[in-house]
């Protein structure tokens, strides 16, 4: 099949890698225009541009999809279908209309819940046990489109949202080409979006980072694990601000008030929630690298019952 491409993270990589070793000829690979990067401030191409380059497809980087640049370029590739992984624009009308087949998007959740740019955190920081990757019709609205696909996967508790990313990413390539083929076929049918069980996933920000320690040990653990690696849940350990990177459950806390330091030692790092205790593993000091919980506590004792802030 004759497609076109649209995404620009890490994300979309395997959608894209997956699409060429199906088979399929990728006429355009369109991605967001290089950015600059780190102290030097040197341009960068997205993940996708450097996948696209290294197997010899062409690349169109367009600031805007609105301006009629990228229509007149799709018009020129003629493509049957678009596919599109994480490509970070929204799609005028005109774009969604012009393929024979139309244009599907590869969405990290079980549509309708978890819309938006940050579904994979927010179903770790909401404490769900199960998400899952979409195949969806593009349309107008936010992730709004008839479901032509969908698998669910379970979330361990030790998973963090950087490792569901990456298994997510191959699980909606995985679909992607099944569902490709199957369009091919004309054996696919959309399903509407049963609007009463929408959820929204904003954009993530620093306001979500610092840890309330009247919260539960269960949604400390999951504002770590769903926070990782950015923006980082934070705490203040003994007058030290700190990304908390890894944390455990660890049982009840007693009578100790939230934020109790109940051991610190070479065995660990305990801390008194509102409902049980949590034990910190690893953890960033500011301007320093990330440490074991353990090795932070040899450069920096802490004395039993000291309250930790967020």
């Amino acid at each position: 099949m004759r497609i076109a491409f649209m995404g620009t993270p890490e994300f979309a990589v395997p959608s894209l890698k997956a699409l060429v070793e199906a088979g399929h000829e990728i006429c355009g690979v369109f991605t967001q225009p290089d950015k600059p990067k780190n102290r030097g401030m040197k341009l960068q191409m997205p993940p996708v541009k450097e996948y696209a380059l290294s197997v010899g497809l062409p690349v169109f980087q367009p600031a805007r999809v609105r301006d009629g640049e990228a229509l007149e370029i799709l018009k020129g590739l003629e493509p049957e279908l678009i596919a599109v992984a994480a490509y970070g624009k929204i799609l005028p009308l005109e774009i969604l209309e012009l393929p024979r087949l139309g244009c599907i998007n590869v969405h990290s959740s079980l549509l309708p819940k978890y819309r938006g740019a940050a579904p994979i955190n927010w179903a770790i920081l909401n404490g769900e046990d199960e998400t899952g990757v979409t195949i969806m019709v593009m349309a107008e609205g936010m992730d709004t489109g008839d479901i032509l696909a969908q698998r669910a996967t379970p979330i361990p508790m030790e998973e963090n949202a950087a490792q569901l990313f990456e298994r997510l990413a191959q699980m909606g390539a995985e679909l992607l080409v099944e569902t490709v083929a199957q369009i091919g076929a004309g054996a696919v049918t959309p399903v509407p979006q049963d609007e009463s069980g929408s959820s929204h996933a904003p954009m993530l920000s620093r306001e979500l980072s610092p840890m309330n320690w009247e919260k539960t040990a269960r949604q400390l653990h999951d504002q770590v694990r769903g926070l990782y690696p950015w923006p980082a849940a934070t705490a203040v350990v003994d007058g030290v601000r700190c990304k908390i990177l890894r944390t455990v459950l660890a049982g009840e806390a007693g009578k100790a008030a939230p934020g109790t330091v109940l051991q610190a030692d070479k065995k660990g790092l305990r801390v008194a929630c509102g409902d049980g205790a949590l034990e910190i593993l690893e953890l960033q000091p500011d301007g320093k690298k990330a440490m074991a919980a353990s090795a932070f506590l040899m450069g920096h004792p802490i004395r039993t019952g000291t309250v930790l802030t967020g």
